[in-house]
């Protein structure tokens, strides 16, 4: 029976797992079992540390109240604030079983003015891939590293795999 080894493959999933949150840019803050997101002015907390639901609140710089803070029911392990003033905030999360998780401190920014995504508006582009803007050297550079990383697993793989028996 023959062995084989995953390191190489699992290596890759370590690295791109590492990678993603770079790559997507959105600031993340974490803090006992709580991972607070502010993308533009929405504000998103995540946690598996209340399997039985609770209710989170989006404290203001300042606020020391639970009750006075702007309250979400955790659905699915998360809630989502929407449309959040720029500001410094702290999240607080508070399980069905008695459980306090936080504070964890967000910061959300201002969006500058006419700096929202643009709706599109007409047809669909078709042809060869359809983009509006070219891509840009960060996304050129990480397109390349991911292509060269799955065609050097495959190498690998393809090699391992194709030996003669003796």
């Amino acid at each position: 029976m023959r062995t084989t080894s995953l390191r190489a493959p699992r290596a890759l999933t370590v690295a791109a797992a590492t990678a993603l949150p770079l790559l997507l840019g959105a600031p993340v803050a974490s803090a006992a079992g709580v991972d607070v997101a502010a993308d533009g002015s929405a504000v998103t907390a995540t946690t598996d540390s209340c399997p039985h639901g609770g209710t989170a609140a989006l404290l203001r710089s300042g606020q020391a109240d639970f009750a006075g803070g702007s309250r979400a029911a955790l659905g699915s392990g998360g809630a989502t604030w929407r449309d959040v003033a720029p500001g410094t905030y702290q999240v607080v999360v508070a399980c069905s079983d008695g459980t306090t998780l936080g504070p964890v401190p967000v910061t959300v920014r201002a969006v500058p003015a006419g700096s929202a995504t643009p709706r599109p508006s007409g047809a669909v582009r078709g042809g060869l891939g359809g983009t509006v803007r070219e891509a840009g050297t960060p996304a050129l550079v990480a397109g390349g590293a991911l292509i060269a990383a799955a065609v050097g697993a495959v190498w690998y793989l393809r090699r391992r795999a194709v030996r003669p028996n003796p």
